[in-house]
């Protein structure tokens, strides 16, 4: 069953993923209407919600989606149809600080937006479940991190792999993915879930593993890399994270989960040696770059390796990425570099 969204609330849609998904909806779909629900912490930028194609159909709104008054509003002043849910706290160290935050955000956020969307599709609007499914959606965004790690010759992780987080980070995920599918089998709310492997691309915060390389690269600064550098980690463009999502949210089955991976498994260590590769061919003046590479203490609990059989969503959908490790780095890198520059210049 087709659906076409047209009132869209985007939760977290000033960070990294989402306001990436932002840009792609505007510039795809001339019809749809977007407000950005974002609290704005540390990861959430309005700058990265400038210039956004046709933006007066776009309306940003600074608020916790804990705040269920403020949810219940939203719905009902804009009569939302579809809501994407991207708000988060994603970061796996800052989890092992601090794991209450995590829990309140991913879990209890998450569960506000549930019920709030029950409350205002079946009760205030009416709707009976056939309706819901031909004309509502609620979409999440989940991580494969839910699945744990996987040894060297472990199949990748399915939609029917069993949960085994290993993180508060992933653990709060898991339940919030428990609680998207409770309310589809116990309220017939009509949701969808993507699991999908790390992103990488234009927006992403300079904490995380991509751009904490390129930024050392341009400072001259250590470059940490955790244990060895031996982890694997399957990575996907997020351009490419995008069209699936838009692909589930218009095509998908009510109630399933779809994997979403790049088809790239790459270690830590090789992506930091290809980046500094890249780094050297463009500062070509500079000493290798490789040398400010530092291993350092291993992280807590570190899942040794995610890969994704990203095959459902292929099969099902038609989705393809269509950028390779190579191909999607450079662009990342094109993007970082110019970001830098405007930073230093005077």
């Amino acid at each position: 069953m087709s659906h076409r969204p047209q009132r869209v609330l985007v939760t977290g849609g000033a960070g990294f993923i989402g306001a990436n998904f932002v840009r792609h909806l505007l510039a795809t779909d001339p019809q749809a209407q977007i407000v950005t629900l974002d609290l704005l912490t540390y990861a959430g930028k309005l700058d990265n919600l400038v210039d956004l194609p046709d933006e007066d159909r776009h309306r940003i709104v600074v608020g916790d989606i804990c705040d269920r008054q403020l949810v219940d509003a939203l719905l009902r002043e804009h009569a939302i149809d579809t809501i994407i849910h991207f708000a988060a706290e994603s970061h796996v160290d800052r989890s092992i600080a601090g794991p209450g935050e995590f829990v309140r955000t991913n879990v209890i956020g998450t569960a506000t937006l549930l019920d709030a969307a029950r409350q205002y599709w079946f009760g205030e609007q009416r709707l009976d479940r056939s309706t819901a499914r031909a004309q509502r959606r609620f979409h999440h965004i989940g991580t494969d991190e839910v699945y744990g790690s996987l040894g060297p010759d472990d199949p990748p992780f399915s939609e029917t792999t069993r949960y085994a987080p290993n993180s508060p980070y992933s653990a709060g995920k898991a339940g919030s993915d428990h609680l998207v599918r409770a309310y589809w089998h116990t309220y017939g709310l009509p949701v969808t879930t993507t699991n999908c492997s790390n992103n990488y691309g234009p927006l992403q915060h300079d904490e995380k593993f991509v751009p904490t390389v390129i930024r050392s690269c341009v400072e001259g600064m250590r470059i940490p890399v955790y244990g060895d550098g031996s982890n694997i980690r399957d990575w996907v463009f997020v351009d490419d994270h995008c069209r699936a999502i838009d692909a589930v949210v218009r095509r998908g089955a009510l109630g399933e989960t779809y994997n979403v991976g790049g088809c790239n498994e790459w270690k830590n260590v090789d992506i930091v040696r290809l980046i500094c590769t890249l780094m050297d061919e463009h500062r070509q003046d500079r000493t290798p770059h490789a040398r400010l590479v530092e291993f350092v203490t291993d992280r807590p609990g570190h899942d040794w390796r995610y890969a994704i059989d990203a095959r459902k969503i292929i099969d099902e959908l038609g989705w393809l990425p269509q950028e390779s490790f190579e191909s999607g780095i450079r662009k990342t890198l094109a993007w970082n570099l110019s970001r830098l520059t405007q930073l230093t210049r005077p």
